[in-house]
């Protein structure tokens, strides 16, 4: 089978995934949700026209002529409005946030005024309508304030719940089943053996799906046989997706796939003309996807970013894209690309420039996870791309996991 170009893995892998179902929940657990129904207002906000200052509520019409005189005609408090008639030549103490009487429309600050007894003496008039919040001016009854496929973060949660929302409907998160494959796997806290090593991709992995909005489960370590993939394999029943971590190569003890296929899975293709992450693959298990991701930790993580990502915003109904690229500018010169779309871990320049300087790591080695940590981006190279000189613009895509 030879190898798939990136974007045709990614539109087969997206292909026909339908979003999760919904469910409400309260406001305090929709934080990093995503909407499933559009978000209108039920009511309007302000709901009357409030001050914007501490001052006092008077008619434009009465500062004609400056300064003036006007009589105080009692006071407007948040929560307590003045309920009286304003008279012609009258004006009304008011705080911020307080409602305006019928009758007024301007707001003097009070540092342009001074204060005698039941005497207010204008010194400097505002523009008519200055330092008054309207009616509506933020949102009106039945507006839509939040599309459905948004994330729900603080600044949405704030709006929801102003516009007299308690809670909100949301994607269901997707469950995405993650085992660990091989002999030489021992758990985290564990001492391993002379030939062992820890397993350290499932965690990362389960930590880059809950920040993408998923609901990760681990399955732990099957050793390298059918019989220890079967019994693992077992617990993954009903997921949306599996991820598979490691056996999916072409040695003898590599027998992830020959046990999904036993178990119904039919495979979509093997192998991606990706750096690093080339031997994954891609099937379907009855409504389950499945993703096998190579067992080195850089490959692993990067496929997981490149395609386990977009698959579950697509579940989820997102209608942001996670792989947008931006432009960046080389800091030194990059050799010619191979044959394969390659995703180099770089690091972006402290300057704050526009566009950003990002300098190529050292070591693009996949199996190195310091050199992960040490980068805040992936140049992403097309198949074949030729060298570049320091100072070339390249597309970057930013490692938010």
């Amino acid at each position: 089978m030879s190898l798939l170009p990136v974007e045709e893995a990614m539109k087969r892998i997206l292909d026909d995934a339908s979003p999760t179902a919904t469910q409400d929940v309260p406001l305090l657990d929709a934080h990093n949700r995503v909407l499933a129904q559009d978000v209108t207002a039920m009511l309007t906000q302000p709901p009357f026209n409030a001050s914007a200052m501490d001052g006092y509520a008077v008619s434009a019409d009465n500062l004609a002529n400056l300064p003036t005189s006007l009589r105080v005609a009692g006071e407007s408090q948040a929560g307590c409005g003045f309920t009286g008639t304003v008279e012609q030549g009258a004006a009304v103490r008011i705080f911020t946030g307080a409602p305006l009487p019928i009758r007024t429309d301007t707001v003097v600050i009070q540092e342009n005024t001074d204060r005698q007894g039941d005497t207010v003496i204008i010194r400097e008039a505002p523009r008519p309508g200055a330092n008054v919040r309207a009616m509506g001016g933020d949102f009106r009854k039945g507006q839509t304030l939040l599309s459905a496929g948004r994330p729900v973060d603080a600044r949405a949660i704030t709006l929801a719940a102003a516009a007299g929302h308690a809670g909100l409907s949301v994607r269901v998160r997707p469950r995405v089943a993650i085992l660990a494959t091989g002999d030489e796997l021992v758990e985290p806290g564990t001492t391993p053996g002379p030939d062992q090593i820890v397993a350290s991709n499932a965690y990362g992995l389960a930590a880059l799906v809950e920040r993408a909005g998923g609901s990760p489960q681990l399955l732990g370590i099957a050793g390298d046989t059918r019989e220890a993939l079967d019994a693992k394999l077992q617990a993954a029943s009903g997921a949306d997706v599996l991820v598979t971590i490691g056996g999916a190569s072409v040695g003898d003890r590599d027998l992830v796939r020959p046990t999904l296929e036993a178990r119904g899975m039919t495979l979509d293709f093997w192998k991606v003309a990706i750096q690093p992450g080339k031997p994954m693959l891609f099937g379907r298990m009855d409504a389950t996807r499945v993703l096998g991701l190579p067992g080195n930790p850089v490959s692993c993580l990067v496929a997981a970013r490149v395609f386990l990502v977009p698959l579950i915003h697509r579940l989820l109904g997102r209608t942001d894209s996670p792989l947008q690229e931006t432009i960046a500018v080389l800091t030194r010169d990059l050799q010619a690309n191979g044959p394969h779309q390659h995703y180099m871990r770089a690091k972006r320049a402290p300057d704050e420039t526009s566009p950003p300087r990002v300098s190529v790591l050292s070591s693009q080695d996949s199996a190195h996870l310091t050199g992960l940590i040490a980068a805040d981006v992936l140049i992403v190279r097309a198949p074949n791309a030729p060298s570049l000189t320091a100072g070339s613009e390249v597309s970057v895509l930013f490692l938010d996991f």
